[in-house]
């Protein structure tokens, strides 16, 4: 996801304002800084929804270091201290080696399985992934159009859009995660009106999805920190879109 102007990666911003007790290592694993006069809690929220869509990925060399070394469990840390949310933070690290984080990747969300129905003429049964990273598939009581027209919209609205290379659906976990991140950005330096924007787009969106693949996971054997990940999701945007209906209509929502 891009912003129209300027363009703005948030997948790469994982630092909320300030860098103390960071180590230089910690700095390149998690990205760059927002304005220094960002709103902090705003910033580190939407540091969180960044460093979780980050997170969310078949995890390239960079990203396996920060968890192997433990600097994306650090950030995601020091992150939520930032924030007033009562949030336990989640174990963001692993002891396994790149290729079978990758893996592990790729049979929960990718490949899905394959089983041989009749071995006498090689007939297949092919599934898809175990867990669906669309929300669109945890609204069986709407459309995929209907989900993805309603997301088009808010992403144009907001003047960002989806990066074609990357050939992903509007309702797609990470570019969700990475818009709520935007709007906390948004919110914390110069739209103080996105806080309603991001209540309803929680409420409406984010919040379905990230239950469903909590749920999802919990049903998984093996799943690493990929489990962590998405129970700790779910809890953050609960404890936000919680937070947010108390500040702006003083009851939940």
């Amino acid at each position: 996801m891009s912003d129209a102007e300027p363009t703005d990666d948030a997948t790469a911003e994982y630092r909320a304002a300030g860098d103390e007790g960071t180590s230089e290592r910690d700095r390149r694993a998690v990205g760059d800084e927002p304005p220094a006069d960002a709103d902090p809690d705003a910033a580190a929220r939407g540091g969180l929804y960044a460093l979780a869509a980050r997170a969310l990925t078949e995890p390239d060399e960079r990203l396996h270091e920060a968890l192997e070394s433990g600097a994306l469990d650090r950030e995601c840390r020091r992150l939520l201290d930032r924030t007033t949310l009562d949030v336990e933070p989640p174990d963001l690290t692993t002891d396994d080696d790149r290729e079978t984080v990758c893996a592990r990747f790729n049979d929960l969300f990718v490949l899905g399985h394959t089983t041989v129905e009749d071995r006498t003429d090689g007939s297949i049964d092919a599934e898809g992934p175990s867990v669906s990273l669309y929300e669109s598939g945890y609204r069986p009581e709407a459309s995929w159009n209907d989900v993805n027209l309603d997301l088009a919209r808010a992403y144009d609205y907001f003047g960002v859009e989806v990066d074609e290379q990357r050939r992903e659906n509007h309702d797609h976990y990470r570019l969700e995660l990475e818009f709520a991140g935007y709007l906390c950005r948004r919110e914390a330096a110069v739209d103080p009106d996105a806080a309603r924007a991001r209540l309803d787009f929680l409420d409406r969106h984010l919040a379905v999805l990230s239950e469903g693949v909590a749920d999802a996971l919990d049903g998984e054997p093996g799943t690493g920190y990929y489990g962590e990940l998405a129970d700790f999701c779910r809890r953050l945007v609960a404890a936000d879109t919680d937070d947010l209906a108390d500040r702006l209509e003083g009851s939940d929502p």
